[in-house]
């Protein structure tokens, strides 16, 4: 903090506009609208030796520091921060991890899909992770076509739903694309009566708001778009497009443990969940993974 010299983190969630990023910040209470804080790692700071400067630190934009700007706090806690337009993200973070795993990676390609491709996630989507270049050539080989779709993973990745009923629960938009020759793929699978597997949730998410707004729209075939996937996934939810899914195992409270009981059957995936914990599988990011069919 330009302030105190307190440290504070951001975690970017989403560019709202040039500049401008929907983000968590830790700690955040007291970082109320106004609140300036100070981008430079401490190691490169004036007169600093890696620790936490003394307050009162500086002036704001001075020294040619580059400085953050809290402009709002949000009804869900997210903060609205304003960066410098030449702040270089790379240099001045790093990749974000779930909280159970302690050690950064030092090569950031280790968190991201063999495909990834467009940057804008909050997280990774991590039934992917699974997947190499030769795997994917195997699945090739055997038939089956590949096709690609974009979801920016947002906050309801790892916020647990706090509601008791979960259809009370607000959940985030994600931005999502379709390209036409992903849509091409789809519709063909469709009319030949073949399977679309979905790699994740994330990709689930995709297909089925791609589905519904195809359906309100009228439209007789699955079109390329992109626009804000706000599809909330409950049991109950009549599945569309995916027709089997490889997914992970998720935290409970967690939207995507819903979509997975709205897709298996509640009890069904908690049967499952306790066969996996009997057996030592391992759970979340780099976990192991499951077959829905």
């Amino acid at each position: 903090r330009a302030d105190t010299g307190g440290k504070v983190e951001f975690l970017l969630l989403r560019l709202e506009s040039p500049g401008v990023w929907q983000a968590l910040a830790q700690p955040g209470r007291r970082l109320r609208p106004g609140a300036k804080v100070i981008l430079e790692p401490p190691d490169r700071l004036p007169g600093s030796s890696g620790k936490s400067p003394q307050a009162p630190f500086c002036e704001a934009g001075v020294n040619g520091l580059l400085i953050a700007e809290v402009l709002a706090s949000n009804d869900d806690g997210t903060k609205m921060v304003r960066l410098p337009a030449d702040a270089d993200l790379d240099r001045l973070g790093y990749v974000p991890l779930p909280p159970y795993i302690h050690q950064r990676l030092e090569d950031p390609e280790r968190y991201q899909t063999v495909y990834a491709k467009d940057s804008g996630s909050a997280a990774a989507p991590t039934a992917g992770l699974h997947f190499t270049g030769d795997l994917l050539e195997k699945i090739r080989a055997m038939g089956v076509e590949t096709a690609f779709v974009t979801l920016h993973v947002g906050l309801d990745t790892f916020q647990p739903v706090q509601h008791d009923d979960p259809a009370q629960h607000q959940i985030h938009t994600e931005y999502y694309e379709i390209q036409p020759e992903t849509a091409a793929i789809l519709n063909r699978a469709r009319a030949d009566g073949r399977r679309v597997i979905a790699v994740g949730t994330t990709s689930v998410r995709v297909l089925e708001q791609a589905a519904q707004d195809q359906r309100r729209f009228g439209q007789s075939q699955l079109e390329a778009k992109s626009g804000w996937a706000g599809l909330f996934i409950l049991p109950g939810h009549r599945f569309q497009l995916v027709d089997a899914m490889i997914t992970n195992f998720h935290l409970p409270r967690s939207t995507l443990l819903m979509l997975v009981s709205a897709f298996a059957g509640r009890e069904r995936v908690l049967a499952a969940y306790q066969e996996a914990i009997a057996h030592g599988y391992r759970f979340y990011s780099f976990g192991d993974a499951t077959l829905i069919i």
